[in-house]
């Protein structure tokens, strides 16, 4: 009886599954698109700092496609007099947190962007809400805020 219980309990958990994965009206994130005042100097950061590569331009609009093996990124070059964006201010989007995969990769990035004078570091590197994560908050060279973060895996 036990064994059959169980057997019931874990057809109804893979039916419910693929129940829920068909009825989802949305999956995970396909891409972010950022626009941007600096389309070369936003572009060379995220691949030169933050190791994204290229795979597409549009020089119509103009635009850069960026992908890092976990994310796309479209970076869109706005117009000359385009209004920066205010945090506190309009509703938009607030940050964009990218991953970072140890706290040694964290500090090293830290050293790096720190002497880089077109980006602009909020925080250096410290605890998110206590921890364990650690992040740290930067404005890109389009300002842009970007966040840094590593979460330790936890056992």
């Amino acid at each position: 009886m036990k064994r059959f219980l169980f057997g019931m309990m874990f057809l109804s958990v893979v039916f419910m599954s693929a129940v829920n994965a068909e009825n989802k009206p949305s999956g995970g994130l396909d891409h972010i698109g950022l626009s941007v005042s600096k389309l070369d100097a936003s572009t060379d950061f995220f691949v030169n700092v933050l190791g994204f590569k290229v795979f597409g331009r549009d020089s119509k609009y103009p635009a850069a496609f960026l992908n890092n093996g976990e994310m796309s990124l479209t970076l869109w070059q706005t117009a000359d007099d385009a209004v920066a964006f205010d945090r506190k201010n309009n509703v938009g989007l607030h940050h964009l947190a990218i991953k970072v995969p140890s706290f040694e990769a964290l500090d090293d990035l830290y050293k790096a962007i720190d002497s880089m004078p077109e980006v602009v570091i909020e925080f250096a590197p410290e605890l998110s809400y206590g921890g364990p994560a650690k992040h740290m908050m930067i404005r890109e060279p389009s300002g842009n805020r970007i966040e840094l973060i590593h979460r330790p895996i936890k056992n």
